[in-house]
């Protein structure tokens, strides 16, 4: 592997990678894996590996264990040779598993992703998958159902083997030779069946013998009354081998006339092996796809390096090639720099290899022509190369390599020598770095260089904050802002004695100690800022909390008084239509007496009555007083009082005193509006009886409680609200002895009819419920039966 690629611990990536394959070509190719630098390509893997991610997500990854590559096999059977059991077990396990993840495919097809290609590519063959299995049992086994003379010559073999062993268990049972035996049982030897006979004995049993025991004191003896049983049985062993040879060779056949499709398919195969493994390892670390570039510029946010443990590590935003080309990162040692440039080299190999990187989403990454590294000690006593020299090694490689389309990084630059040397040399570096147009990204602890920073336009200070108080790192890097090295301060805390700690300080120029003081003047302001923008931020988000509340409970009103009015016009309706009626009635009657010419008084009263009815139904506001009706207020009205405004017959509570107008602002419901003093009529308050403590029973409403309705209007409601409506209504009807509601909810959609019906339907206290017929309402109303 590529040195730059190895010091950023890649092959460590790879190795993780590589042990989520489950194909052996797939691992191969997960460690062989290198950095692509086409921004389309790239672009293209990160794809890949996200559809799997997501497809993984959604359907469960697919299964690839049991698949080998066949590939040498298939070619030689392809040539005509002939495969072992083994070898075609292989190639069946393999279809197999080319099959079952065509197969699950097939479930998310509906899902357009970037491996389509990949999937369409493999060509299951059940047919030869099935053929094979069903011939072969295992490496040692072929089975019966291979063919059918097979199976012939093995029932033959069965009954002639059957045959001897009844001859030679009539032998070894025989009172005449059993003395003879050295054990009463039957044994093979040669595939032919024997018996074990004492040596002495030889003689008394006749036959052929085929074997000697190692101790010489037992012959193996095949009786002349087996002979023949055993040359039939060994003539079809050699046809059972030559039948097999030739299902073997078949089978070899078949497999090399598919030997492409079978190759093709696997090599698909074992790229989705490798595309899924990606996938695996992206969940792993938790890891989102970046949005990739080809101009130098990087933008990664909530950055965590994937081989520090996840409870330790902590996440950083790194900014480089946008407004400044150059990053020089300085803070104490073991404050997270070396590990702020691995990161960010890490993160750009691991995009540009196609994987996905553990970062906040909407990262910004970019493609680089190289990525050229200087990180660590690499002095070597057999080179005569001290750590500086080790370092000016790398560096003098990475000036000539380094171009426009190159990311450089460069840890404790100018460092392992005289400061005021390395300082200058440090400086030199960076500027003919971006004289080459290189992005770059540099640790240091001197201070010319941040000040080089800071007077140079696209260079950037960055640091790695430090929490003196407590000693400890916080890792956190801050763009913008130079870093102290702290050493000091750090010294003195680990005990370090005053005076040597001042005196170091009075060493220091009064240049170095001017700009550290100012360093410090500026951490102090960024770190105020810092938390003034947390509050702001807190009380930002308490303020758009409130005003999301607000927003909730001004739309709930709109909704609350947009319900109202439409029960208000539903009501109307209603009256208009039992006013229609009763006029309509009336006109009948008037005329029916116009024909007859002559009304009684009687008629007449009823005529005037239905009329002044008619006429109260249809305006059901009442009249304001009248003078005959004079009404005093018992005392003045106060906040809270509650009210009913008389003229629309509404109970309200009072908000305010009356004006000088005589007007009172009052709440009916969710509207506040003012009404005419004249028109309230003060309420008596129901003081309610204190509970006893000691009980805790409820008051269970009885029948004189409660108000017997006969006919419910659900129009205008929700599906929901309208069955608790009715089930609150049949509810009363039973303790108040109704037996027969009318349930009115219009034709419409139909919606209503069909919830509330349905909930009738399994109502315990429904007898039997019917929709309306011609007069009562038809379709708009259903007539229900209680038991």
């Amino acid at each position: 592997m590529n040195r730059n690629y190895r010091t950023l611990e890649l092959d460590k990536i790879l190795e993780r990678l590589a042990a989520m394959t489950t194909l052996e070509d797939a691992k191969q190719a997960a460690l062989n894996l290198e950095p692509q630098f086409d921004l389309k390509r790239v672009e293209l893997l990160l794809k890949q590996t996200d559809d799997a991610v997501a497809l993984s997500g959604r359907f469960g990854a697919p299964s690839f264990g049991g698949a080998v590559n066949c590939g040498g096999s298939l070619r030689r059977a392809e040539a005509g040779g002939c495969l072992t059991t083994g070898e075609l077990l292989s190639v069946a396990r393999t279809m197999h598993v080319i099959r079952t993840v065509k197969e699950w495919h097939s479930r998310c097809a509906s899902v357009e992703n970037a491996l389509d290609g990949y999937f369409s590519g493999l060509v299951s063959n059940k047919y030869l998958e099935e053929r094979i299995t069903t011939a072969i049992i295992s490496e040692d086994e072929i089975s019966d159902k291979a063919s059918p003379a097979l199976s012939d010559i093995r029932r033959k073999i069965r009954t002639a083997s059957s045959k001897a062993r009844e001859t030679l268990d009539k032998i070894i049972h025989s009172s005449k030779y059993i003395k003879y035996l050295q054990d009463a049982i039957v044994t093979q030897r040669d595939g032919r069946y024997v018996v074990p006979v004492k040596s002495e004995c030889r003689n008394n049993v006749p036959g052929l013998v085929h074997d000697t025991s190692a101790s010489g004191q037992t012959v193996f003896i095949e009786p002349m009354g087996v002979v023949q049983a055993n040359n039939d049985i060994k003539v079809l062993r050699g046809k059972e081998e030559e039948e097999i040879e030739r299902i073997l060779f078949d089978l070899s056949a078949n497999s090399g006339e598919f030997a492409d499709s079978i190759i093709r398919s696997y090599k698909n195969l074992a790229e989705l092996n490798f595309i899924f493994a990606k996938a695996d390892l992206a969940y792993s670390m938790r890891a989102s796809r970046p949005l990739m570039n080809d101009r130098g510029e990087v933008r990664i946010r909530q950055a965590r390096h994937p081989l520090i443990p996840k409870d330790r590590v902590v996440p950083v935003d790194i900014t480089l090639g946008k407004t400044f080309d150059t990053l020089v990162i300085t803070g104490p040692n073991t404050g997270g720099k070396t590990v702020t440039l691995k990161t960010l080299g890490l993160f750009t190999l691991m995009a540009m290899c196609g994987l996905l990187v553990p970062c906040a989403d909407n990262s910004e990454l970019s493609v680089f022509r190289r990525v050229l590294v200087d990180i660590g000690d690499e002095q070597s006593i057999e080179q005569s190369l001290s750590t500086f020299s080790a370092h000016m090694t790398n560096i003098i490689q990475i000036l000539k390599l380094a171009n426009a389309g190159s990311l450089c990084l460069i840890d404790e630059l100018g460092a392992g020598t005289d400061p005021v040397e390395g300082a200058a040399l440090a400086t030199a570096i960076l500027e003919k770095l971006r004289e080459k147009h290189a992005k770059i990204a540099s640790t240091t602890h001197y201070a010319e260089l941040k000040e080089f920073a800071l007077r140079t336009e696209g260079v950037e200070n960055g640091c790695c904050e430090f929490d003196v108080a407590t000693l400890q790192p916080t890792y956190r890097l801050l763009i913008g802002v130079p870093g102290k090295s702290n050493a000091f301060a750090i010294s003195k805390r680990l005990g370090m004695d005053a005076s040597i700690v001042d005196r170091a300080k009075e060493l220091v120029s009064s240049e170095s100690r001017q700009f550290e003081d100012v360093v410090g003047k500026l951490e102090q302001q960024r770190q105020s800022l810092e938390k003034q923008v947390e509050n702001a931020n807190r009380l930002t988000a308490k303020a758009n909390t409130e005003k999301q509340r607000a927003e909730n409970e001004a739309r709930r009103a709109r909704e609350d008084a947009e319900r109202e009015i439409e029960r208000a016009k539903q009501e109307a309706q209603r009256i208009v239509s039992r006013t229609r009626a009763q006029a309509d009635a009336l006109i009948e009657e008037l005329e029916k007496a116009r024909r007859e010419k002559e009304m009684t008084a009687e008629q007449r009263t009823k005529l005037r009555q239905d009329i002044n009815r008619m006429e109260a139904h249809a305006d059901p506001i009442k009249l304001k007083n009248t003078p005959d009706e004079e009404y005093v207020l018992p005392r003045p009205l106060k906040v809270g009082d509650v009210v009913l405004i008389y003229d629309i017959d509404k109970n309200a509570t009072v908000l305010a005193p009356p004006n000088k107008d005589g007007q009172v602002l009052v709440q009916a419901g969710i509207i506040k509006t003012r009404v005419d003093i004249k028109n309230l009529r003060l309420l008596k308050s129901q003081i309610k009886p204190k509970a006893d403590r000691f009980s805790s029973a409820r008051r269970v409403p009885s029948r004189m409680d409660v108000r017997p309705e006969t006919e419910i209007d659900v129009r205008g409601e929700t599906g929901f609200d309208a069955v608790n409506i009715v089930d609150k209504a049949i509810d009363n009807a039973m303790l108040s002895g109704v037996g027969k509601l009318t349930i009115i909810h219009g034709k419409g959609t139909g919606v209503l009819r069909r919830e509330i019906n349905q909930f009738l339907r399994t109502n315990k206290h429904v007898k039997s419920h019917r929709l309306g017929t011609f007069g009562e309402g038809e379709d708009g109303v259903t007539i229900v039966e209680l038991k």
